[in-house]
């Protein structure tokens, strides 16, 4: 498998992967019939960059990199990841977090943290606790499941820059 930055000809093998996903409703905020335009905005546009897994050729998962915040928060980025179905359970993952760990770094980024971990998808919460994301909050009936209903979501970070550790987190 190799990951590599996405070009604009690689999203239409990645739309039907990101259709799949969305139209589940079942980890990801977005509208279940999301257009391609609008996906194309969301996954290739709006992010500071976008890769690809690739294997024999084909693309089988693919994440973005953008700013958590702006300006004076922008040193946390925000990832989002999709592996298509018939790729899962094979570690595409997994190694397209370890490479958005380093290309995070390479991009001056000190921290990621994912917003929106919705409760039920216990393989992205496992994978990412065993990556070194702690679950720092919780949001209670954050996430409108189509079949569970209102469920809560995670907010996940990890410190990845050695040059200064994170202040201790304060209790309010």
């Amino acid at each position: 498998m190799e990951i590599l930055e996405a070009s604009e000809s690689d999203f239409d093998h990645i739309y039907p992967i990101f259709a799949e996903i969305v139209s589940k409703g079942d980890t990801y905020p977005y509208c279940k019939d999301t257009t391609k335009d609008e996906a194309y905005r969301i996954w290739m546009e709006t992010p500071h960059k976008t890769f690809v897994a690739k294997a024999n050729k084909q693309i089988i998962g693919t994440y973005y990199i953008k700013p958590n915040q702006s300006d004076r928060g922008s040193h946390v980025c925000n990832c989002g990841y999709m592996v298509a179905s018939d790729a899962r359970g094979r570690g595409v993952a997994t190694s397209m977090c370890i490479h958005s760990q380093e290309t995070a770094l390479k991009l001056g980024y000190r921290a990621m943290q994912f917003n929106l971990v919705v409760s039920s998808n216990q393989r992205a919460i496992e994978l990412w606790n065993s990556l070194g994301f702690d679950a720092i909050g919780r949001l209670p009936s954050a996430f409108d499941h189509p079949l569970l209903g209102y469920i809560d979501a995670l907010v996940m970070y990890k410190w990845l820059s050695p040059k200064q550790s994170p202040a201790p987190l304060l209790n309010p």
